[in-house]
């Protein structure tokens, strides 16, 4: 980090007294994993940033994102971080907020562009502090070729049963892979498929509440049908789904082998680049028409401020700049596939991307089951999760007892779940 500059020590003085140490020609120093994203900071962000305030410089000066975590606690440690701290969500963040690295942003102005769901990822158990901007979420459902559609007359899929009818056309017609996704990597399992389809049956937010608090159980139908959907999966992803990778279902949808890919829109940009046919995309269906939808819309990027800044109004000001439209118009097209996560009105240009964050207008939105609070055991019910879904879609666990297995695991250490 490097010091406010102001030539003078009486005009220093003067500015002290006036505005309490106002953000005139100061540098910010931006921590963050998302080293692929230097060039969009570098072009299109902080130009447009410092266009509004040219006193206010800032650098992004990422590391490996394997190696995040473990680099910025050591500078935290050392005193050397930067003024600004890219946050992941829940309790990597929560921990670097209890050891006091972390500021309470709770009064920051920006901060009422934010429902309490997009500040989940970034805010303590009892929702009483958020110390991260949240900065961008990615929304699950599937992503389908259209020309594949298209040449069987098939329409998008609204409900469960219409899902499968389009699976089994697909089979029978034989030209393409009903759906691409393997489980040899387990969490594409859980991510694209327990977590994408579960909200429906769970009802977003108030399951996982119920979860959270007790009410509820692994063990209840709301949490087991979404296993039962999962069974059926084994029959539509193609020979040799087993040993298949996370690359190599990407590979199979993006080569136009495979109808359906069930996706995070953190794909959009690879897909865009790699596939040579139109795509579109449907929200995961619901089990009867009219029925209401949910989507994992998850936290996943947000933005802090480190309590040792020299320049906390500096920070502050880019902060609310953060949750601005403005940053979220900018962010959100150069990533596509990354939504803001704030109540402003956003234009997106990319029409996939668009499709995806569509589905917020008529949706509920939640976040993964597992992200908050109750992954922080042995058993992590994260991991667990990634294999029991595994299970149940070859064969190996029915739907019942994977639901039971992951209820006693958390009820092992999960006070309210005993």
């Amino acid at each position: 980090m490097k010091r406010i500059t102001v030539k003078g020590s009486l005009l220093a003085t003067t500015l002290l007294i006036a505005s309490g140490a106002t953000a005139q020609d100061a540098e910010l120093i931006i921590e963050s994993w998302r080293n692929d994203d230097l060039a969009i900071w570098q072009d299109k962000i902080i130009p447009a940033f410092e266009a509004q305030h040219p006193d206010i410089k800032v650098k992004f000066t990422p590391s490996a994102p394997a190696e995040y975590n473990a680099v910025l606690n050591s500078k935290l440690d050392a005193g050397s971080a930067g003024d600004i701290i890219t946050c992941r969500p829940f309790d990597a963040s929560l921990a670097l907020y209890e050891a006091g690295h972390l500021a309470d942003l709770s009064d920051l102005d920006g901060m009422t562009n934010f429902s309490d769901v997009a500040k989940a990822g970034w805010s303590t158990d009892d929702g009483s502090a958020t110390y991260c901007v949240p900065m961008a979420s990615v929304i699950h459902g599937f992503i389908y070729n259209k020309e594949a559609f298209d040449e069987l007359g098939l329409d998008v899929p609204e409900t469960e049963k219409d899902f499968f009818a389009v699976l089994e056309a697909f089979k029978e017609d034989g030209s393409y892979i009903p759906m691409a996704m393997g489980t040899n990597d387990q969490w594409e399992a859980a991510t694209m498929g327990y977590n994408n389809i579960g909200p429906n049956y769970w009802k977003g937010e108030d399951g996982r509440s119920a979860l959270l608090s007790g009410d509820q159980k692994l063990t209840d139908e709301a949490w087991i049908a979404p296993f039962r959907q999962l069974a059926k999966w084994g029959d539509y992803l193609g020979d040799g789904f087993e040993a298949q990778t996370y690359p190599d279902s990407q590979n199979i949808f993006t080569l136009g082998r495979a109808a359906i890919y069930p996706a995070g829109s953190w794909e959009i940009s690879g897909f865009n680049s790699q596939a040579l046919f139109d795509m579109g995309a449907f929200k995961p269906p619901v089990q009867n028409a009219g029925d209401t939808c949910y989507i994992s819309d998850h936290t996943d990027i947000g933005i802090g401020m480190n309590t040792a800044t020299d320049n906390p109004e500096a920070a502050k000001t880019f902060l609310n700049w953060v949750a601005s439209s403005e940053f979220s118009t900018i962010f959100a097209n150069a990533l596509p596939g990354f939504f803001p996560l704030s109540n402003a009105d956003v234009e997106l240009q990319d029409p996939l991307a668009q499709e995806f964050i569509s589905w917020r207008d008529t949706c509920q939105s939640t976040i993964r089951s597992t992200y908050q609070i109750l992954s922080r055991g042995t058993p992590n019910l994260e991991n667990e999760t990634w294999n029991a879904s595994v299970a149940v879609i070859k064969g190996d666990e029915t739907p019942e007892e994977a639901g039971q297995r992951l209820q006693d695991g958390l009820s092992s250490w999960y006070a309210p779940q005993q």
